[in-house]
């Protein structure tokens, strides 16, 4: 016999988690079913801090998500021990003609955030730790930030067992299908809206609902979206100052740089030792998720020490630590949060591409309205599954 859920979470990391947490709190029982332990490093929900910003040139219509996000991190926070948003403010420079500073403007003035447009001598004026070149520009956005990943996902779950909910460590789920399909129905319903069976290496279980919010190995438990999702091996770097005052959460927003080999992203020092910073897309290495070098290498502390010695050179001390985490991008960079046409039981939320922590607590509430409601009255027609139909 196998145990009956509501819902069942594949994954319990970022998303998963507020998922988990978003659904108990409504009175859903619900499973969440981890491969590793909670939290952990091998995939997109670590490494001691994520960007939080308002201001996103990627595209304005993610600024009312990032609103609600904004609250829902202040609410878990307040229950949470320990701060989960530290609030540095938020930089994005580049040249003044830029995608990233023209994006990031554009982002605040639809939407009426309070932003200020620097120089890049008013920038390294108000933070010194900057030293970007003469002609670049500077959006700076007062309610930026970065997250507590690690602190983040520990608070969800606390809640989410506060609440009742069911969470499962190191256990690796197999396989899931529908209970039409386990029933061996010959005929094979195109639209079912039945149970699902989820089987791992422990056990198997059974719930009127399923979400699959496991990251980089999404694709793996969905077959539609095997050419959607590119896992990519990303690196960061974290550099003692020589001039750590320069550093600290008073003097050093977070910051997106636009400079001709890319776009680089970086912190202030929290909670262990330099200042952490890299580069979209790294290297550029797309990558199986359980077969990739996640040790870094003398080559990835190059690239990026050779970014921070030209633009942030107060910065470029030793090196303090270097690791890897994964990016899993979609071919436009946005996410995918839908249910599958074929299995509308169904919900799936993958593809964040570098950019989605910062959303994780208000993903989770569209996850919970999408596995309990089949829609959500948040507009994520951009992120629907049919954008890649050819």
């Amino acid at each position: 016999m196998s145990d009956q859920y509501d819902v069942i979470v594949i994954g319990v990391g970022g998303m998963g988690s507020a998922t988990v947490a978003h659904l108990a709190a409504r009175g859903v029982d619900v499973l969440g079913l981890e491969r590793r332990d909670i939290p952990h490093s091998y995939g997109s929900s670590h490494g001691h801090s994520r960007i939080f910003r308002l201001a996103y040139a990627e595209n304005p219509a993610y600024v009312p998500l990032l609103q609600r996000a904004e609250e829902l991190w202040d609410t878990l926070e307040e229950s949470h021990d320990r701060q989960l948003l530290h609030r540095t403010g938020s930089v994005d420079a580049g040249p003044p003609d830029s995608a990233l500073l023209e994006g990031s403007a554009q982002s605040c003035e639809e939407h009426g955030l309070e932003y200020e447009r620097l120089s890049s001598a008013e920038l390294t004026e108000r933070a010194p730790g900057y030293d970007l070149p003469d002609e670049y520009e500077a959006i700076y956005q007062p309610d930026g930030g970065f997250l507590a990943p690690e602190e983040c996902t520990v608070a969800h779950v606390n809640r989410a067992h506060e609440a009742g909910a069911t969470i499962r460590a190191r256990e690796r789920v197999v396989d899931w299908r529908t209970l039409e399909e386990d029933g061996g129905d010959a005929d094979g319903d195109s639209n079912d809206t039945g149970g699902v069976r989820v089987e791992t290496d422990h056990d198997a279980y059974e719930a009127d609902k399923l979400v699959i919010t496991a990251g980089a190995w999404t694709a793996r438990f969905v077959d539609t979206l095997e050419d959607v999702l590119v896992p990519e091996r990303q690196v960061t770097a974290r550099l003692q100052p020589t001039e750590p005052d320069q550093f600290d959460r008073e003097q050093f927003p977070v910051w997106n740089l636009a400079v001709p080999d890319g776009r680089y992203y970086g912190f202030p020092v929290h909670d262990v030792p330099g200042f952490k910073f890299g580069r979209y897309h790294h290297r550029e290495e797309a990558v199986a998720p359980d077969a990739f070098e996640r040790e870094p290498t003398q080559a990835d502390e190059r690239l990026l020490r050779k970014f921070a010695e030209m633009y942030f050179p107060a910065g470029a001390g030793p090196t303090m630590g270097l690791e890897t985490c994964l990016f899993t991008n979609t071919p436009d960079e946005d996410f995918v949060l839908d249910t599958l046409p074929e299995h509308p039981q169904v919900a799936v939320g993958a593809g964040f591409s570098g950019h989605g922590f910062k959303f994780a607590s208000v993903v989770g509430e569209i996850l919970a309205d999408l596995a309990l409601e089949g829609e959500t009255d948040y507009d994520i027609s951009m992120f629907a599954l049919d954008r890649f139909e050819e």
